[in-house]
């Protein structure tokens, strides 16, 4: 097959591109990481089935375990059922709980699987909650669902709780509550406005030092019971001012896709490797997730120059795909799982695949080959051009 395609550019021309198609690096079998590493992992629509894609929601079962599996054989764990998996866009609760199932499930099939499921608040009607009392009881039917089938949770953000309170203090309600009643710990995920604009203002405060401030209150007075606390705020200082705050033990995952590689090194500032480096909870993970294997192979066997050889070409790939409007860059990985062989078409739930322009996927797809994440180069290129065809470009 030929390697040349036409991609449209910024300036909506065309230009030729030849595609250089250099295989991903493979992780080394066997080798532990020294750090958490999950990925979040998208679902896999079914585009088959009769029903209103914008409206309804319908899972291709088997090929979205298939990609968990496919996580979990490179060492990673999956991140089940958050917003890389449309969690609040086109995923609701029931099928979200029976996503969690199934996950929970097959990593019973796969020695050293491991999983965390996110917990909210979205099966609530926004405008029929009256009380923060509201609030917490919607946390607690979740946390009760996701702890009677054994899962581990991840107290996801809550867009009703960032409507409903009026202060930080509505905030540490809420967090103690349900955080003094969790039956293991638990992550705590601070999901920043540029990935939800309902979420502004998130902890009580606009200002960052106020809201920093109130969650490490929280975490502090219930450190046994909090793993650690995941940040996409996609900035670094205030992931590592945050990481230095916390109490010994609680784990900083960082949630940065703009700049992973440096985060995860480390800094080794702290008086322990905690307070020092982050460990992961990416949803580019779901998107380079063999490089991101390798990488973390090398970083636990002490050749950092090597982890950032392999991992830093895949962060212009990652601020291109979470470019603004950030919540938009779920098509971005699932189009990433198409090119290369995951599943076999590329629909999204909710239509999302429509989210993003011919222009901004021909960028990515120039961006993945420099980052050599193409697993199967000519079946890359093929669909390419069928996407391009469909947009009128022969």
């Amino acid at each position: 097959m030929s390697k040349y395609l036409n991609l449209p550019n910024e300036q909506s021309l065309l230009a030729s591109y030849k595609l250089v198609g250099t295989a991903p690096v493979k992780p080394k079998p066997g080798i532990k990481f020294n750090r958490i590493a999950y990925s979040a992992a998208h679902v896999v629509s079914n585009p088959l089935a009769a029903h209103d894609p914008w409206l309804d929601c319908e899972i291709d079962w088997e090929a979205t375990i298939s990609y968990r599996r496919h996580l979990w054989s490179l060492g990673l764990g999956v991140a089940e059922a958050m917003d890389t998996a449309q969690r609040g866009m086109g995923l609701d609760w029931p099928t979200s709980l029976e996503l969690i199932k199934r996950s929970i499930d097959a990593a019973k099939d796969m020695p050293g699987a491991f999983l965390a499921s996110g917990c909210g608040t979205d099966h609530l009607d926004i405008e029929q909650i009256k009380s923060i009392d509201d609030i917490i009881a919607g946390y607690e039917f979740q946390m009760e669902a996701i702890e009677k089938l054994g899962g581990k949770m991840i107290i996801m953000a809550s867009r009703a709780l960032a409507r409903a309170a009026k202060s930080p203090a509505d905030y540490e309600r809420v967090y103690d509550r349900i955080l003094s009643q969790s039956k293991q710990p638990v992550l705590l995920h601070w999901l920043g406005d540029m990935f939800d604009p309902a979420l502004t203002g998130y902890w009580g405060s606009r200002d960052f030092d106020q809201a920093m401030k109130t969650a490490l209150g929280v975490i502090q007075a219930h450190s046994s019971k909090v793993d650690g606390i995941k940040i996409s705020l996609l900035d670094k200082d205030k992931e590592i001012q945050m990481r230095r705050g916390l109490p010994s033990g609680v784990r900083m995952y960082t949630g940065d896709d703009f700049n992973y590689a440096e985060l995860i090194a480390g800094d080794g500032v702290g008086d322990h490797m905690v307070n020092g480096q982050s460990d992961a909870l990416l949803g580019i993970f779901d998107a380079i997730a063999p490089a991101a294997s390798a990488a973390l192979g090398e970083l636990a066997q002490g050749n950092l120059a090597k982890f950032h050889e392999i991992l830093e070409p895949t962060v212009p790939l990652s601020r291109h795909i979470f470019k603004a409007p950030t919540r938009f860059y779920k098509t971005g990985v699932v189009f990433m799982a198409w090119l290369n062989g995951h599943q076999n078409h590329f629909s999204m739930v909710g239509g999302q695949h429509s989210a993003r322009s011919i222009i901004h996927l021909s960028e990515l797809f120039r961006l993945a080959d420099a980052a050599n994440l193409f697993e199967q180069p000519d079946l890359a290129v093929h669909r390419m051009k069928i996407l391009l065809s469909l947009n009128g470009v022969e």
